[in-house]
């Protein structure tokens, strides 16, 4: 998909705007979009986004939007985003070991909920 995004960017003539800031200020645009499709609904209805086709279509444009700007962004910086990835939950299985009762919710004395 990287080389199939930098194909498509040299095209156009893009890559000249496809700097690190460029790149990673779009990237948090289209999360922001993203995040506005949720902005004000239920936790109920936001487990339910999907069964309505033309947000479901919204969700899917912008999920496309934000992993085509971080993979974009990856390959200006030379990441392998997959290795990234496999080396972040390495270490976050190493942060946040399993432990029985695991599923209550918290996962560690400071009661946060996420490993990042």
């Amino acid at each position: 998909m990287q080389d199939r995004l930098a194909a498509f960017a040299a095209a156009r003539d893009w890559q000249r705007f496809h700097t690190p800031k460029n790149l990673v200020a779009a990237l948090s645009v289209e999360a922001s979009e993203l995040v506005e499709i949720f902005q004000w609904l239920t936790p109920e209805q936001s487990a339910q986004v999907m069964e309505e086709p033309s947000t479901a279509a919204r969700v899917e444009d912008e999920v496309a939007d934000v992993l085509a700007y971080l993979l974009q962004f990856c390959e200006v910086l030379g990441i392998d985003a997959l290795a990234a990835l496999s080396t972040k939950i390495d270490r976050n299985e190493r942060r946040f070991p399993a432990r029985k009762g695991a599923g209550d919710g918290i996962d560690d004395q400071e009661g946060r909920h996420s490993p990042e």
